[in-house]
């Protein structure tokens, strides 16, 4: 190999800012939106983290006064002004359904469990959209990131032919910088993948066992107020 082109080749400076700013306009947009969108699934994987730790801490402290043994009505009283957490807006929105369906005499209106049900499903819902929320992003980044790196690869690649065409020159100063620079691409690519994946797959996970935690406890709470009905 010409001992020039090695001399040559080693005098580029071949950091990831280097290769960054020596990349062509289009594979810069490339790696700025992957960097972006790495940047923003770090964001989603850290506050739905927070968000499931505190969602099991208050389902744990509610499950405990629930289980004491207090009056249902009482309870109520305490927490279905302002409740806080899931567990609390599901108890409240089946005991404030249960009110509801006391008439002024005392009795009960027909259809009362299935009314319950439907309110505490619906709280349930609500819950589970906002547990879920931004977890389809992380899987789109998981899915796209990797092929958006390849689409920047490739371009950058053929940028890097284009330029040995014209100079007419194919020694190792010439070829390694722009291939450098389109593998960077797919290399960023794969590190806003990777953590979206795994993080996703996990966080998926939580959310699947706290949302059977919460129709865990609707089911048993339904179960004590149909007891109240049929006596």
């Amino acid at each position: 190999m010409d001992p020039q082109a090695l001399v040559a080749a080693k005098e580029i400076d071949f950091s990831i800012i280097a290769l960054f700013f020596r990349a062509t306009f289009t594979v810069k947009l490339v790696m700025l939106g992957l960097m972006a969108m790495s940047f923003w699934s770090w964001a989603i994987i850290v506050r739905k983290h927070l968000m499931f730790r505190q969602a099991r801490t208050e389902g744990a402290v509610f499950d405990h006064a629930f289980w004491s043994g207090e009056p249902l009505d009482e309870l109520f009283e305490k927490v279905g002004g302002d409740p806080q957490g899931a567990s609390e807006k599901i108890f409240a929105a089946g005991m404030l359904e249960w009110r509801r369906s006391h008439r002024q005499d005392g009795g009960l209106i027909a259809g009362a469990q299935a009314r319950i049900d439907r309110a505490m499903d619906v709280a349930i819902a609500r819950e589970s959209e906002l547990l879920n929320k931004g977890l389809s992003f992380l899987a789109t980044v998981g899915s796209t990131a990797p092929f958006i790196g390849l689409f920047g690869t490739i371009w950058g690649v053929k940028h890097s032919f284009e330029e040995i065409a014209i100079s007419q020159n194919t020694n190792l100063a010439t070829v390694a910088p722009g291939i450098a620079e389109a593998l960077l691409a797919t290399g960023i690519g794969l590190i806003a993948a990777i953590p979206a994946v795994v993080f996703y797959n996990k966080l998926n996970a939580d959310s699947e066992r706290i949302l059977g935690g919460y129709e865990a406890f609707a089911d048993e709470f339904s179960t004590i107020l149909s007891r109240q009905l049929d006596a």
